[in-house]
């Protein structure tokens, strides 16, 4: 067992870079996920391109106190080891991840000290904080971190966090952890992963949103008032109106804050809602805008806007085991028939990127270059014939008017699907409403949000039998590639292997996808130490707040 030295990959990374055979991005990514630090990192980065790398500090001087209101959706926060469509950003100050990923996509230590991998991938060291406390005063420890994993990996638990670690944690068939010491404590701060696969990407997966770390003394429910690591106390929560979180930990191991108090109001799915808030200056800040809200701020001077390019995007997703789904004809002619370039002008006004039916964004280190699958309506309806349909079919997509692109995108494709002798009617119904069925329904329109690598956004959506995998996909082939490129450091290899999934996925697979998306988002100029984060996360402990 190597102990904080380097992963014998790590020379043969820096070599890579110093050659400009991989650029800064995936050298940074990489070589942390190895366990080299952010600021090594950053600094030999720094050497080879002859310029300052790191991160900007936080100001030592930033305003203290203050409470600050931002304009969120609130779900039900009961059981954050299930969320699956936010509820993380009341719950992250509180219950804490044992990673983060920052704004630059490089992952970083948090709850723990440092990790190591060896040199096949499959096990893994994680060496937790000493020194973190629980609110209640009690040490955090290995015992706690086992615990959380293991009901993760609880297929009774339902948790998506089993989609990312399927491959190499579970069972072939997903019904339970593969081997009865692959969670290992070693001491009370160091717990090894002992994978059945090798996996690269095992501290990206430790920040995946529902993965909070809970105490298990409260038996992986939440609510007003539950422990954690964090500088927050969930204080208020109402479900459809507000959360109140406040700093009340007086344990909390890391730099002070500088937030009293933070708010999340609810305000519905009217998207100018948000907005009017924040122009009449009754939030701070929102959760997302959408394109056509952005000149409404351009003369509106106590308002900063972002943008951040991501692998956001949304998906035409068939259900595999629902009529006329069934038949991968049917859902290649729904690929055919759809017109990418402009249900991206549509419904984005091009601010973005055209997707090619696969789900691997081009900003992923290892997608690959295909041939353009182009719109081919005549194509479609010959397949649609083949498949026993020379008429062509009647389909209802459900979907929801909230963010406004989505039903957008929709509308835009129902009409380039008429070409194609494809009849859809749109069933619009509120976001709580369409949360309730994402996973059970035949035919509809569901927005994923970015993650770093392409293999982990694979993993949660389209793995054989995974909690979040709602198009009931189920392809060995499938399943046995992306387990391979999971084990792949070296990211021109990983793209040998992702290619041929894409293929795959634009042949066989259960989606239509015509987008990649840049998200906005906007502050009053009073908010402090906020950058956009390709998520749009917000970090409770690193913001603040201008006297008014």
């Amino acid at each position: 067992m190597r102990d904080q030295k380097e992963h014998p990959y790590v020379p043969k990374l820096k070599q890579n870079f110093a050659e400009r055979k991989i650029d800064r991005r995936e050298f940074l990514r990489t070589s942390t996920l190895l366990g080299v630090s952010a600021v090594a990192a950053y600094e030999f980065a720094g050497r080879i391109e002859g310029r300052s790398l790191l991160p900007k500090a936080s100001a030592a001087d930033l305003p203290k106190g203050g409470h600050l209101r931002l304009g969120w959706r609130v779900p039900e926060l009961d059981s954050p080891h299930t969320f699956a469509w936010g509820g993380s950003e009341f719950t992250r100050s509180t219950c804490e991840h044992l990673t983060r990923t920052g704004p630059d996509n490089v992952t970083r230590p948090w709850l723990l000290d440092r990790w190591e991998a060896s040199e096949d991938l499959k096990t893994w060291h994680l060496h937790l904080r000493k020194g973190v406390k629980w609110r209640n005063g009690r040490d955090f420890v290995a015992d706690d971190v086992i615990w959380n994993l293991q009901h993760v990996l609880d297929p009774n638990t339902g948790s998506s966090v089993l989609g990312l670690m399927k491959g190499y944690m579970m069972n072939e068939d997903g019904s339970a952890v593969w081997d009865a010491n692959a969670i290992e404590k070693v001491d009370d701060h160091t717990v090894r992963l002992n994978c059945r696969n090798p996996q690269l990407a095992v501290p990206e997966h430790l920040f995946h949103y529902p993965l909070h770390i809970l105490d298990p003394e409260d038996g992986g429910v939440f609510g007003v008032g539950a422990n954690g690591t964090g500088a927050y106390e969930v204080v208020e929560a109402a479900i459809g109106q507000k959360v109140v979180i406040k700093n009340t930990n007086t344990h909390w191991w890391g730099d002070p804050v500088h937030l009293d108090s933070m708010e999340f109001l609810d305000l519905g799915d009217d998207p100018n809602a948000e907005l009017n808030a924040l122009i009449s200056k009754q939030v701070h800040g929102v959760s997302e805008l959408n394109v056509e809200q952005l000149p409404l701020l351009a003369n509106i001077p106590h308002v900063q806007v972002y943008d951040v390019a991501t692998a956001r995007t949304g998906v035409v997703r068939m259900r595999v085991t629902e009529e006329p789904f069934t038949d991968p004809r049917i859902r290649k002619a729904m690929r055919l028939a759809t017109d990418c370039g402009k249900t991206l002008e549509l419904a984005i006004q091009g601010l973005g990127v055209k997707a090619e039916h696969h789900h691997v964004c081009p900003i992923h280190p290892e997608y690959a270059e295909l041939p353009e699958m182009t719109r081919d309506p005549e194509a479609a309806k010959a397949l649609l014939a083949e498949a026993g349909y020379p008429d062509g079919i009647e389909v209802t997509i459900d979907c929801k008017p909230d963010p406004s692109w989505e039903i957008a995108a929709v509308q835009a494709m129902v009409e380039q699907w008429k070409g194609a002798g494809i009849n859809a009617k749109i069933n619009s119904m509120p976001s709580a409403s369409y949360w309730d069925i994402w996973d059970k329904t035949a035919f509809g329109f569901t927005g994923w949000t970015h993650r770093p690598l392409g293999v982990m956004v694979l993993a949660l959506a389209y793995r054989s039998g995974v909690p979040w995998n709602e198009t009931a996909y189920s392809n060995p082939e499938f399943d046995a590639l992306l387990t391979k490129a999971e084990g792949i450091l070296d990211v021109d290899a990983r793209r040998e292997v992702m290619a041929e999934i894409q293929a795959l996925m634009q042949e066989d697979g259960p989606i239509a996808q015509p987008l990649w998306r840049k998200s906005f988002t906007a502050m009053d100029k009073r908010v402090k130490n906020y950058s956009p984060h390709p998520t749009l996360y917000y970090f409770a402990d690193l913001l603040a707040i201008e006297p008014a």
